[in-house]
C-alpha cells in the first residue's frame, strides 16, 4: 500500500455555516463551498491547507452517522483520511494483514473520491479513511 499524504481531517459539526466561521472566517483557511453526499446523509465543505484539507461534516439526517456521532461525542474530530494511490490494493493488502474494515470496497464520496473506512477496533480508536482521487 502507498500512502501518499494526508488527504484531510474531518470534523464533525452541527453546521457547516457556524464551522465556517472559525476555520474559514477566522483562521482564513479558503472555504471551497459545500457538497451534499446523500449516501452518506451528510454535506461536506472543503477547505484546503497545503497538500491536505479540512473537511466539515453537517448532518442532513438525524439518524446519519455524523449526527449520531455529534450526539454521542459533541462536535470535533471525527477521522483523518490518508491518499493512498490505489485503493483497492490498499484494502486488499489490510485485509489479508486482518485489519477490521468498515468498507469491504470503495464507495463514491465527495469530490469524486473513492473512499473506504477501516474500524477504529483495528486502529486504536480512530476512525481512518482511505482515499483514492
Amino acid at each position: 500500500m502507498k500512502i501518499l499524504h494526508i488527504d484531510h481531517i474531518g470534523i464533525a459539526v452541527n453546521s457547516n455555516s457556524e464551522g465556517k466561521t472559525f476555520w474559514s472566517d477566522i483562521l482564513g483557511l479558503p472555504w471551497e463551498g459545500e457538497e451534499t453526499v446523500e449516501e452518506q446523509k451528510v454535506n461536506t465543505a472543503f477547505m484546503p491547507c497545503g497538500d491536505a484539507e479540512v473537511e466539515l461534516l453537517e448532518s442532513t439526517d438525524p439518524s446519519g452517522p455524523i449526527a449520531k456521532f455529534v450526539e454521542k461525542k459533541g462536535q470535533g474530530v471525527h477521522h483523518i483520511a490518508f491518499r493512498v494511490e490505489n485503493i483497492d490494493e490498499a484494502l486488499a493488502e489490510l485485509k489479508e494483514k486482518g485489519i477490521k474494515l468498515i468498507d469491504e470496497s470503495p464507495r463514491k464520496g465527495a469530490g469524486g473520491a473513492r473512499i473506504a473506512f477501516l474500524h477504529p477496533k483495528a486502529t486504536g480508536g480512530v476512525l481512518v479513511e482511505l482515499s483514492e482521487r
